[in-house]
């Protein structure tokens, strides 16, 4: 489906959070609700992605949207696939930061609670791939204020790709509303749908 995107939240996030809940906006906005999808992703690896591939099939071709964690599954994807990927504040390698973080975690948006275990970060390790290195499927939105990740990490792993590195922001990237328009662009959907929409609103 030309214009669909795969929205991919970050961990412990889920469809409520802010971003995801700015797409679905403009997506209603558009007319285009049915080529969006934004699905409540399993906190374990293996299951979130069975759910992401479920979603490719229903979407077609879709362009991968993926904040934090969600940008390293969407790197997985966008090569497993060929897909196009915009990664926001994207992890990298995010089995090697959750040494510390064995033991109950609680969703952000949801309350619930879950343990993480070594088979998380073993099932994250698996999803690993080579730094991709086109620019023209992929898009890597980084602000330099990132307080969880540091960016410099995603700068030199997607180096060989579009960078759009802001400086100061924060992990959740300020200012993601405004930007939209560039997102839709690169998903395929024309600018005479959204040039009457003010991002700034959002």
């Amino acid at each position: 489906m030309s214009g669909s995107i795969l929205y991919i939240h970050g961990f412990n996030s889920a469809p409520a959070s802010t971003k995801a809940c700015q797409l679905v906006d403009v997506m209603a906005r558009l007319g285009l609700s049915d080529q969006l999808q934004v699905p409540a992703l399993h906190h374990h690896p293996r299951q979130a992605i069975g759910q992401l591939e479920q979603a490719i099939t229903e979407l077609g071709r879709p362009l991968l949207v993926g904040s934090s964690l969600g940008g390293y599954y969407a790197t997985h994807l966008a090569e497993r696939h060929g897909l196009k990927a915009l990664l926001v504040n994207p992890a990298v390698s995010p089995h090697r930061m959750f040494d510390g973080y064995l033991g109950t975690q609680k969703n952000l948006y949801t309350d619930e609670t879950w343990e993480l275990t070594h088979d998380h970060v073993k099932a994250l390790a698996e999803l690993e791939v080579p730094a991709p290195r086109d620019p023209q499927r992929y898009q890597v939105w980084l602000q330099t204020g990132d307080e969880t990740l540091d960016y410099r990490h995603a700068q030199q792993y997607y180096r060989a790709c579009a960078l759009r590195i802001q400086a100061g922001g924060d992990h959740s990237f300020q200012g993601f509303a405004q930007q939209l328009p560039a997102l839709l662009s690169f998903a395929g959907i024309g600018a005479d749908l959204y040039q009457a929409i003010d991002f700034t609103s959002l």
